[in-house]
């Protein structure tokens, strides 16, 4: 199996396929240096194996990367930097 992360710019969302399907999304709309984390969401069949958490980790480093910070409206995005203080500078 393997996993991608993809930053779709157009659709304002991080997006994670598994062997080149699209399995979920977490959206991610930009302002300037900060960016939005208002929803994410892993399709049916694609639950339980890890995939949020390794598209939200994917989404955070390329944030970082840029030299943004975040705003997590979405309740996965925010229990998992609290649950990982080593994102905790990223918020805004």
């Amino acid at each position: 199996m393997s996993n991608q992360i993809v930053h779709n710019t157009d659709k304002q969302r991080y997006e994670i396929h598994v062997d080149g399907v699209l399995a979920g999304f977490t959206q991610a709309i930009e302002d300037g240096e900060v960016v939005t984390f208002p929803h994410t969401v892993v399709f049916d069949g694609h639950e339980g194996q890890g995939l949020a958490a390794e598209l939200v980790t994917g989404a955070l480093d390329d944030v970082r990367r840029q030299g943004n910070k975040i705003i997590a409206e979405c309740a996965y995005v925010a229990r998992f930097v609290q649950k990982h203080p080593d994102y905790a500078d990223l918020l805004a």
